[in-house]
């Protein structure tokens, strides 16, 4: 196909696509309103000991004067599930409303990676308040090439509004849509070689490192694993944050993990098969440290079916390549 018919219909598709932007669609209400139980289950998961959260008692004595919600929780209060349908009073989509996701599936661009997530909060939630949200589509970036191929990049405003219709919270959701390529380009049809002739080996993932995690990943390639630490209340946190979530100090140094966990929670992965990983299923945990902390980390030296909660387990910082060194966990005999 000519660069001139490939431009045409590039410009028809980002015409429909325009008709899009701008255009909201909802409200889409919530199942239940603001409420404790659902508080405690989601700080149980996040392992978030703040009081504010759980402690009446505590929660007394703030702003609020009662129990607010984690902001992070926005989101799930006007979730509908996996097979859920969106509570009653819920305005859905117009059957023949044009959507940019259904337009880009329609034009080929059938591949979909979520890109970043950013949410803004005006002020705290509390028990009783009944949360819905409308979405539209905020912008369509130009058509691009990217690793995983030609696409465009949407971004979705999620407004958040509370039983008086006031503004609680926004949220942009960032998406790919991408056309895979249909085969493998030319340039990589034969393996990249080592200097000695054997094929080079692909890298893992690089991971995200800031001003707050850097130490962690410095720490494994010293060959130690660093628990972020309060210096001063002494409580330890992971994934590493800027504020203690127990007194908000921003004082904090590390300690190091004597390594020794049991499995919290765990996951084999099945799909996508990613070169630089051995054969799926690879079998992902939650490792609970005998510091308290919990980490996400792979498994090593067991198969997938043998992985099971409360397993003994026991880190290995591992050299994966000259720049990254990762802690894999190896289960231990249990005495």
């Amino acid at each position: 196909m000519s660069d001139q018919n490939n431009n045409s219909e590039n410009k028809e598709l980002e015409a429909l696509m325009a008709e899009t932007i701008g255009v909201k669609i909802g409200p889409h209400k919530s199942w239940d309103p603001v409420n404790q139980p659902m508080i405690r289950h989601w700080a149980e998961a996040m392992d978030d000991k703040n009081p504010r959260y759980t402690d009446p008692e505590f929660a007394a004595g703030t702003e609020e004067g009662s129990i607010i919600a984690p902001p992070t929780m926005l989101q799930a209060w006007t979730m509908r599930g996996a097979s859920w349908k969106h509570a009653p009073g819920t305005k859905e989509r117009a059957a023949d409303q044009p959507y940019v996701l259904d337009i880009l599936d329609d034009h080929g661009y059938i591949g979909v990676v979520a890109v970043n997530c950013d949410q803004e909060y005006f002020r705290n939630l509390v028990p009783g308040d009944d949360i819905s949200h409308y979405m539209e589509i905020e912008g369509i970036s130009e058509q691009k090439q990217t690793g995983l191929g030609v696409g465009y990049f949407v971004t979705e405003l999620w407004t958040f509004v509370d039983q008086n219709d006031e503004k609680v919270g926004e949220m942009r959701f960032r998406l790919l849509k991408f056309c895979p390529p249909k085969e493998a380009p030319k340039a990589a049809s034969k393996p990249a070689v080592e200097s000695d002739d054997k094929p080079k080996k692909a890298l893992r993932p690089r991971p995200g490192m800031n001003k707050d995690t850097r130490f962690f990943w410095e720490g494994l390639k010293e060959g130690k694993l660093l628990i972020q630490r309060c210096t001063s209340c002494q409580t330890l946190r992971h994934p590493p944050t800027p504020m203690c979530p127990s007194c908000r100090s921003l004082e904090r140094d590390a300690v190091e993990a004597s390594g020794k966990g049991v499995i919290h929670s765990y996951v084999n992965m099945h799909h996508p098969d990613l070169p630089a990983f051995d054969a799926s299923p690879n079998p992902v945990a939650l490792v609970e440290l005998e510091e308290g902390t919990r980490l996400v980390a792979g498994l090593i030296g067991i198969e997938p079916e043998d992985v099971r909660i409360g397993l003994p387990v026991q880190a290995e910082i591992t050299q994966c390549d000259d720049e990254l060194a990762l802690a894999l966990f190896r289960p231990v005999s249990e005495k």
